[in-house]
């Protein structure tokens, strides 16, 4: 892929700051079209990363309740993937700066087209696409527009992924693996998986991509924790339950105070931001 590697590139450069990366999830066209742009641009203000543009549809098999709800009020708006680009441009024109990937599923992606989904992506500002119901074996088509118009695919790996496939997984991106921390679906959790430590050890066995690792991951410790294990944090339903709990004139302003806080950018004595990682 001849063009800039933006996705690679801020995972380095978190680590070049001595933290993980912070990916972190939004659905488009929740709880409002309206709301989508701003709430990408706090965001970007509270300090995020990376962001993953929530493509709704109406099967998220891979999904808890919080997302899955967030998919029901999107689509019930009319929110397509074609809406989902034309949020990309104006968040775009209003200053979003981060790399920007579309996660979602298959189908909107088939019934768009696979190389115009990848035209559309580098026209609008998309950096690449996590779709979790197609398996690189089953990609070669889509593989192959992202290539050829300098778009990623970041594949999944879960605690049951043999070690023989995980090469595989690796060798069709050159951004990062996504880890899933547990055999289920999206929504905070109380606790981290035991079992995420070996997890996360036995992929880097395996390939020397950056790691990033998601699903049930809500709080600050949560966040230092994998932080210590993996190159990248992701969270997504506790950014979405952050949004619900606020008025609605007040979401994108209380968004940015959450990933502030779990990022450990906002000093517990309010005294300025600190940075993940850092000194508190």
């Amino acid at each position: 892929m001849s063009e800039e590697n933006r996705l690679r590139s801020a995972i380095e450069a978190a680590k070049g700051e001595g933290r993980p990366a912070f990916i972190a999830y939004l659905t488009a066209g929740y709880p409002t079209r309206a709301d989508t742009v701003p709430l990408l641009l706090a965001l970007q203000a509270g300090g995020a990363d990376i962001v993953e543009l929530g493509v709704p549809f109406s099967d998220p098999l891979a999904d808890g309740t919080t997302i899955q709800r967030a998919n029901e009020v999107a689509l019930a708006q009319g929110v397509t993937i074609e809406e989902c680009f034309r949020f990309a441009e104006e968040a775009r024109t209003a200053g979003f700066r981060l790399p920007l990937i579309f996660m979602g599923y298959y189908n909107p992606v088939l019934a768009y087209g696979e190389r115009r989904t990848a035209a559309r992506a580098r026209d609008s500002g998309v950096d690449g696409f996590i779709v979790v119901d197609l398996p690189p074996e089953e990609a070669g088509d889509f593989l192959g527009a992202c290539r050829a118009y300098g778009r990623r695919f970041i594949p999944l790996a879960a605690p049951t992924t043999p070690d023989a496939r995980i090469p595989l997984l690796a060798s069709v991106t050159d951004a990062f693996l996504y880890c899933v921390s547990v055999t289920g679906v999206t929504g905070a959790r109380e606790s981290l998986p035991p079992e995420l430590p070996e997890f996360v050890a036995r992929v880097r066995r395996q390939t020397t991509l950056p790691l990033a690792v998601g699903f049930g991951i809500s709080r600050r410790e949560h966040v230092v924790r994998v932080g210590e294990l993996a190159d990248a944090v992701v969270v997504g339903s506790a950014i979405l339950a952050a949004i619900d709990a606020a008025d609605a004139e007040q979401r994108a302003a209380r968004l940015q105070e959450y990933v502030e806080d779990v990022t450990g950018r906002r000093r517990a004595d309010g005294d300025g931001p600190s940075r993940l990682g850092g000194t508190p």
